[in-house]
């Protein structure tokens, strides 16, 4: 498995679990848990949840796939921005990791800006860090100007990551965001990179697809792992789905193939708003 490293001098997977919806059909629920390991079988460690998702019924699955093989994860959740007050924090953290049944969170993550002050939560961040309840912290869906501020506040510089919004049809990171990040040696975490599956009948990706005796999910996939600097998380309930993005790791896209996803996506020609779902 190919990997990417944080600040920090670790590296982890540039290809995780996400688990956005996951846990909000038991019905799914055995799957669900099946395939999760499947992903831990196939090195795709980083296991991506949150306090938010079916209010803790993800991490709850998480918590059945990963049981005796926690050692294995890169773990991250996050915590909602009104619950980031420096107490807040800290009781929303403990709250996911009884759920989670574990000890500690490898990253915890801010899940959007809100309206309580940013240093309030980098020093519950630290908190948490002082007493071994997480390794790391970072922020989720903070454009420039957040990321700047976060840069400014003391030990604002900790933070390993900001997980975004990218994927070929949501490029207006590229424009600053991605290269501040670059810059700054933030990597990026990009999340949804299928776009909920809307863009995977667009025909440049489809040619570009042929090409490869590939599926469409899997250049998309491919392209994400192309960028510098970006790993990704893709969710899936599914272990043929799971094999299929496990897989996209092995192509290797031209010249040619950047080029056409280009005509198909095209680039950002001017700064945009940070895109959200």
């Amino acid at each position: 498995m190919r990997t990417i490293p944080l600040s920090t001098g670790e590296s982890i997977p540039v290809l995780g679990q996400g688990t956005w919806h996951i846990g909000d059909d038991p019905m799914h629920r055995r799957e669900e848990i099946a395939t999760l390991r499947l992903g831990l079988d196939l090195g795709m460690t980083l296991i991506d949840t949150a306090e938010m998702y079916g209010d803790g019924a993800s991490e709850t699955v998480v918590a059945e796939a990963i049981a005796g093989r926690r050692d294995e994860v890169f773990l991250v959740s996050k915590v909602l921005p009104e619950n980031a007050t420096r107490r807040g924090t800290v009781a929303a953290c403990e709250a996911s990791l009884r759920r989670l049944r574990t000890d500690r969170l490898d990253l915890y993550l801010l899940h959007w800006r809100g309206m309580i002050p940013l240093a309030e939560t980098i020093d519950a961040f630290q908190d948490l860090v002082r007493a071994g309840k997480i390794r790391h912290f970072g922020v989720s869906n903070f454009d420039l100007t957040d990321l700047e501020e976060l840069w400014a506040l003391d030990h604002g510089r900790g933070a390993v990551t900001n997980q975004v919004l990218y994927n070929l049809t949501r490029r207006g990171t590229e424009w600053s965001l991605l290269p501040w990040c670059r810059a700054n040696a933030i990597p990026v975490m990009a999340y949804s990179p299928f776009e909920q599956g809307d863009m995977l009948d667009e025909a440049g990706l489809k040619s570009v697809a042929r090409r490869h005796d590939a599926s469409p999910a899997q250049i998309a996939l491919a392209w994400i792992l192309h960028q510098d600097g970006v790993m990704t998380i893709p969710k899936t309930g599914s272990e043929a789905h799971l094999r299929e993005n496990r897989a996209a790791l092995d192509l290797r896209l031209t010249d040619e193939d950047m080029a056409e996803l280009d005509r198909a996506f095209p680039p950002p020609r001017g700064p945009s708003d940070l895109a959200v779902l």
